[in-house]
């Protein structure tokens, strides 16, 4: 079976729009949540986020066929994370032709279009809404501007499942290199969800932190007991997954191996997790031995780069499916999420968790939990509690669990052939 390697990684987020600015910012556990500026929250019950401000449009209208004022954020984002990851594996960034594919994922993509021609449509009549209104907000509008922008004809789609989007992605990314049908497959996620609508959608239901507007740097609090609910944030981190054939070939260079993915159902609620994680156990168990693992022998070894929302739900949930797993293994695991430091990119979250296993395996410094002060003793596992640590790990384990009752769980290896290492 053909071995699948991440190759290139790009990052558009509050963190750094870059790969350096952003493991830094990480790896120093800097908090990138700040209160909203680009849409009006005066009268949301959030007020704070993951806002991206400052990026170089001049990386996305990279032809006349993309312009960034023709798309949707969601788009803008992958489109500027995509031509990082493309340059960052060495590859072309023109006419990349038939060989390559895009599978992106997506939860919400062009909901800030949907809304700005929404309120057109109310407030001045049907003709003045934007004939390009379909075309930037479409769910697939994201591969199909990476297709545009960089010359690529193989497939582009769009997978949807909340906050699994990216890792469903990636897995079809890596069937679709084992079976044959490209060479590289431009992977990843994005999502341009803080929006009005988004931001009181989630509120309503009671999923977000409501009482730190005030106290932004401390809202998200994965597995502290004090924790309220996430922060939502937006961006993008696209992935280069690339066959070991093809990248021997061209002499590149990877950041990890990619080994497997696996996902199941819960059947359980419509935005609950099952609070004894049956199907995240099944999902996290199962890619670990797609992987060609067992869980006994790798605990010692491993990163997990949790789901870790700062929900009272999922928290707990994840912490008992990784008991489920390892047993009293699971206190070796050195488990954080990041999402302390960007908060909850949804659709994009898998995919920048993904990239961050990649820069920790091959550095060896693993980044932190952050605003981790008072345990949850319902949560009881290594949560590399506010400061980074360095740390030579061999595997990681990246989760990711969405409304709908989605479970995501991919497997990646360190680089140790000389050959393929990243300097």
């Amino acid at each position: 079976m053909e071995r699948i390697f991440i190759s290139g990684l790009g990052f558009a987020t509050c963190l750094g729009n870059d790969r350096e600015t952003f493991w830094e910012n990480l790896t120093n556990g800097v908090c990138g949540i700040d209160t909203l500026h680009v849409h009006d929250t005066t009268d949301l019950p959030v007020t704070i986020g993951g806002e991206i401000r400052d990026y170089d449009r001049s990386r996305i209208n990279v032809n006349d066929l993309v312009n960034s004022k023709k798309m949707d954020r969601a788009s803008q984002f992958a489109v500027l994370a995509a031509h990082e990851a493309l340059q960052d594996a060495g590859l072309p960034t023109v006419d990349i032709g038939g060989r390559t594919a895009v599978i992106l994922g997506a939860g919400l993509a062009g909901l800030e279009t949907y809304e700005f021609q929404m309120e057109r449509l109310l407030t001045k009549g049907p003709s003045r809404v934007s004939p390009f209104t379909i075309p930037m907000l479409m769910p697939n509008a994201p591969p199909s501007n990476i297709s545009l922008a960089f010359g690529i004809r193989g497939t582009a789609y769009t997978t949807s499942s909340a906050c699994s989007s990216s890792g469903h992605a990636m897995i079809d990314a890596m069937d679709y290199l084992r079976n044959g049908k490209a060479d590289v497959v431009v992977t990843g996620g994005t999502e341009a969800s803080l929006t009005r609508l988004g931001i009181a959608s989630f509120a309503n239901m009671k999923a977000m932190c409501r009482d730190r507007n005030d106290d932004p740097k401390h809202a998200m609090r994965p597995f502290d007991n004090d924790r309220s609910g996430f922060i939502m944030a937006e961006g993008s981190s696209v992935l280069i997954f690339e066959t070991e054939t093809h990248l021997r070939k061209r002499g590149g260079k990877a950041w990890a191996e990619v080994l497997s993915g696996s996902s199941t159902s819960d059947s359980y609620h419509l935005v609950q997790p099952d609070p004894e994680g049956k199907q995240a156990t099944v999902a996290i168990r199962q890619a670990i031995s797609d992987a060609g693992l067992n869980p006994a022998d790798i605990a010692g070894q491993t990163y997990v780069s949790a789901h870790g929302t700062s929900t009272k739900l999922n928290d707990r949930m994840e912490s008992v499916a990784l008991r489920n797993i390892f047993g009293d293994d699971a206190g070796k695991l050195q488990i954080s999420s990041i999402k302390s430091m960007l908060g909850h990119m949804i659709g994009a979250a898998c995919a920048v968790e993904m990239s961050t296993c990649c820069l920790g395996l091959t550095r060896g410094v693993l980044p932190p939990t952050i605003n981790y002060d008072t345990p949850d003793p319902e949560c009881t596992l290594n949560y590399i509690p506010n400061k980074a640590i360095t740390r030579d790990v061999k595997f990681a384990i990246n989760n990711s669990f969405g409304f709908g009752g989605h479970n995501v769980s991919l497997v990646a290896r360190k680089v140790e052939d000389p050959d393929l290492m990243r300097s």
